[in-house]
This record gives C-alpha cells, sequence and structure tokens, in this order.
C-alpha cells in the first residue's frame, strides 16, 4: 500500500493544498486538494473517492473530479455518510454554482456516483476492507480505517477534537494520519472547534498506546499555514517525549506500507 499525501493544510497557498490524500493511485480520501494535485492521466485512475464529512477544505475538489471525468468517460463512485451528501450535493453538485454533476453528462451516466456509508460497517471498496468510525468534530464525521488485500492498514482521523479513545478499540493501524491543526497556544480555541493541538494529539497517542499496547508510526495533518513552523517544532517534542515516529505530513509526502 502506498499513500500519497496530496493536500495537508487547512487553508490554501502556493505550495499548500486543501486536504486529501490517494491511496495506491486508486482509492481517494478527501477531496480539498484532489484535483489540483493531480495530472488528468492521474485522476483518471481514481475508482473511488471517500469522504469524511461535508466542510469545504475536504470536499472542493470533487467538483472538478466529476467534471474532468467526463473526459475519459469515466465514472466514480463517491463513499460517505448521509449527512455529508445532504450538505455536499446541494451546495456544491446539483448545478447552482457549477455544472449539475448529478446529471453529467447524462442523467442515465453521471461521472459521480454516490454511496453511503455506515458508521462501524466494513465493506469492500476498489478491493480494499473500509471501516467508517465516528470522531468528534463539529460536523457530523467519520475516520477512515482502509485494509489492503495484503493487510496492511491506516486509519485517518480526518478532523477531530479530543476524545479519540473511544475509536481506539476498533482499529490496530500499521499508520495512524491524525490532525493537528494549531499550536499549543491555541489549545482553548482548539477544543471549542473539534481540532486538536500537538499536546491534545499527545494525549490521544497516550491513550492509544495504554489502550493497544503500540504506537504505529503518525503522521500530523491539517496545519494552518501561518502557524506550521511551530506546529512542527511541537510535533517534533511529541515525538521526542513518546520516543514514537510522530512527524508533520506535507504535500506529495509518499509512504509505503
Amino acid at each position: 500500500m502506498e499513500l500519497r499525501i496530496l493536500g495537508a493544510h487547512s487553508n490554501e497557498a502556493k505550495g499548500a493544498r486543501l486536504t486529501s490524500f490517494l491511496l495506491d493511485s486508486v482509492l481517494a480520501i478527501d477531496a480539498g486538494g484532489l484535483t489540483s494535485a493531480l495530472s488528468l492521466g492521474e485522476q483518471e485512475k481514481i475508482k473511488a473517492v471517500l469522504l469524511t464529512h461535508h466542510h469545504f477544505d475536504h470536499t472542493r475538489d470533487l467538483v472538478t473530479l466529476g467534471y474532468n471525468a467526463a473526459l475519459w468517460n469515466g465514472q466514480i463512485k463517491v463513499y460517505a455518510l448521509p449527512e455529508t451528501f445532504d450538505v455536499v450535493i446541494p451546495c456544491l453538485l446539483d448545478g447552482k454554482i457549477y455544472a449539475n454533476l448529478l446529471e453529467y453528462p447524462s442523467k442515465e451516466r453521471p461521472t459521480l456516483r454516490f454511496e453511503f456509508v455506515e458508521r462501524y460497517k466494513r465493506r469492500n471498496i476498489a478491493g480494499y476492507q473500509v471501516l467508517a468510525v465516528p470522531v468528534r468534530h463539529g460536523a457530523s464525521t467519520v475516520g477512515y480505517q482502509v485494509t489492503s488485500p495484503e493487510g496492511k492498514k491506516l486509519f485517518y482521523t480526518s478532523d477531530t477534537g479530543p476524545g479519540l479513545s473511544d475509536c481506539w478499540q476498533y482499529i490496530a493501524p500499521d499508520l495512524l494520519i491524525c490532525e493537528s491543526s494549531v499550536p499549543n497556544m491555541l489549545g482553548d480555541f482548539a477544543r471549542k472547534a473539534g481540532h486538536l493541538t500537538p499536546q491534545l494529539l499527545k494525549d490521544e497517542l497516550t491513550h492509544f498506546k495504554q489502550l493497544k499496547g503500540y504506537l504505529p508510526k503518525v503522521i500530523t495533518i491539517h496545519s494552518a499555514i501561518s502557524y506550521e513552523q511551530q506546529i512542527s517544532e511541537e510535533v517534533a517534542q511529541v515525538a521526542n517525549e513518546l520516543g514514537a515516529d510522530v512527524s508533520l505530513g506535507h504535500e506529495d509526502m509518499k509512504v509505503v506500507l
């Protein structure tokens, strides 16, 4: 299993894209910086997209992916909670601001097909076993554990605040991708907004190790650009204090499991 980080940030500027990942060139997780990171040829290989929640920085490029897929007569399955589609479809996809991707290029065969995921229920998606696990955020949000045919596992929390111990019992990843949006000095803001700082992340990882008896490799994402250097330093401190492999993710970073 090869993970490619397409976007590792919560806001966008040159060299920094919105949150999105790609597994083995075929399975995308979130779509904030999806098409802005990939050539048309790379986009054509995508079979499915998993959406964690409806926020714009995780869904924006679903619009351009759906529009581009008509170029190669493609059809891409998009998986999400019903609550996510309840927002994404009328706000992004139904023709109010761009093409009506519910019927584009035709009502009979649109480029995007929508399928629901259920919390705590495993299903096969594009050849992977996928488990959606709820996390604590302002919107209805799930993290995804994705298991490759070879048995390698990653878990992506998506945006989340404190309280991840509620979902640790359901997962056993080789790689954990977790958010760390703002530095420690903004801890009160992070708690209220449903996000983590490096210190809050340390607390969650400590709970993970107590429960599971190990810590996987950890990559943090969703950094605010203006605080990235400070977040990076604080994440490095967490790695040192835990004696664990914890690092800040970045655009075009690749990890092979």
